[in-house]
């Protein structure tokens, strides 16, 4: 049972600079909106804050997602960010078997040159304020430090030093790797990575850790990054090819793994694709809804991202049990993933349906279960 904070209506104290508005009736016309709860928006000019936390629903429990800090070209790309964001989390959560909303939080900044203690603070404010309605952990742009920091100055931070959970990336490379095993064995009825070629969009935490699990197993890897850094080591440790973050969508590799942003499988890009299986750890992979049907037709296999990349969460709720964290009962748990996906892929052969539209329709069914 999780430990729920009493909710609190947000109102931040007379003394504080940051200011906290009710924007759900301002949002219902964008991408991305289904059925919100509450979207809240946060500023403080002052410090630097500008925040968004998107509650998709909290039928299963308090809604839980990380908070990312990101340079949004636009304040409204920010916010369908969110809300898309948001609703995966509830849907992740849900097929995962864990008893939390879906929750997101995105801070629209430059966390390399914008992200300040001062900012921070603010955003504890508004955590403060939240309580009982949303838990917030680490995600793109947020460090388990900075996790640690929001701790200190607010109760309903999740993935923690203190909390023993700590960074949540290593859960969601494993919770991957199982899960493009899973998918591999669907498609060619073994799931042995000796010779095959994968693609790895982004080396973040998540993305490097993937390519440790893979090269292990004999994987030829593919990779490209942001960072020159990352892919020169990528390449001595693990013998990748490197290739430009344009040039990795077209790969000549058997399976395409995205751990950057989401939104890179489109009208687009889905043509491009040489790979016969997607399965990646970023967020939010379909640009759009037809995206899910596009990859069939092309014969490409896709592990919907939030039952692929939910190792993170089950390791961060872990955490908020009454027993407190116990990491022996994480890892059955992320190895579960694998036969999630596998249930789905064969629920899709049968319906001649989507593998993207059976994992919605399961969360769905969740938690319109749990309304009753």
């Amino acid at each position: 049972m999780l430990n729920v904070l009493e909710p609190r209506h947000p109102q931040p104290s007379v003394a504080t600079t940051l200011e906290i508005t009710d924007i759900t009736a301002d949002v219902r016309h964008l991408q991305g909106f289904d059925h919100h709860e509450q979207v809240w928006l946060g500023r403080d000019t002052a410090r630097g804050l500008t925040a968004i936390v998107s509650v998709h629903t909290t039928v299963l429990g308090p809604a839980l997602g990380g908070t990312r800090i990101w340079p949004h070209t636009s304040f409204e790309s920010g916010i369908i960010d969110a809300l898309r964001l948001s609703r995966g989390m509830t849907f992740k959560s849900a097929i995962a078997g864990l008893p939390l909303g879906g929750g997101k939080a995105v801070i629209i900044a430059d966390a390399k040159t914008e992200k300040t203690p001062a900012m921070l603070e603010a955003y504890a404010e508004m955590l403060n304020t939240l309580q009982g309605q949303y838990i917030t952990a680490e995600d793109v742009g947020m460090t388990l430090a900075d996790a640690d920091f929001l701790a200190e100055r607010a109760p309903n931070v999740s993935g923690t030093t203190k909390g023993g959970s700590g960074n949540p990336s290593p859960f969601t490379a494993e919770g991957t790797f199982v899960g493009l095993k899973a998918a591999l064995r669907h498609r060619t009825g073994s799931d042995d990575l000796a010779g095959v070629r994968v693609a790895v969009q982004g080396l973040g935490s998540v993305g490097w850790s993937l390519c440790q699990k893979l090269h292990t197993e004999g994987a030829v890897l593919t990779v490209c990054d942001l960072d020159a850094v990352r892919t020169a080591r990528a390449a001595e440790t693990f013998g990748a090819t490197v290739v430009s973050g344009d040039a990795i969508i077209a790969a000549g590799v058997d399976i395409f793994a995205p751990c950057a942003l989401g939104g890179i499988l489109s009208a687009d890009t889905i043509p491009l694709l040489k790979a016969k299986i997607v399965a990646g750890a970023a967020n939010n992979q379909l640009a759009t809804a037809e995206d899910g049907q596009r990859l069939v037709t092309r014969g490409i296999l896709y592990a919907p991202d939030y039952v692929i990349n939910a190792g993170g969460v089950i390791n961060v709720a872990a955490e908020m049990g009454d027993g407190g964290y116990d990491v022996a009962t994480v890892t059955p748990r992320v190895a579960r993933i694998a036969d999630t996906l596998s249930a789905i892929f064969q629920r899709a052969d049968s319906e001649g349906r989507t593998t993207d539209a059976v994992a919605e329709a399961m969360a769905r069914e969740i938690v319109e279960a749990a309304r009753k």
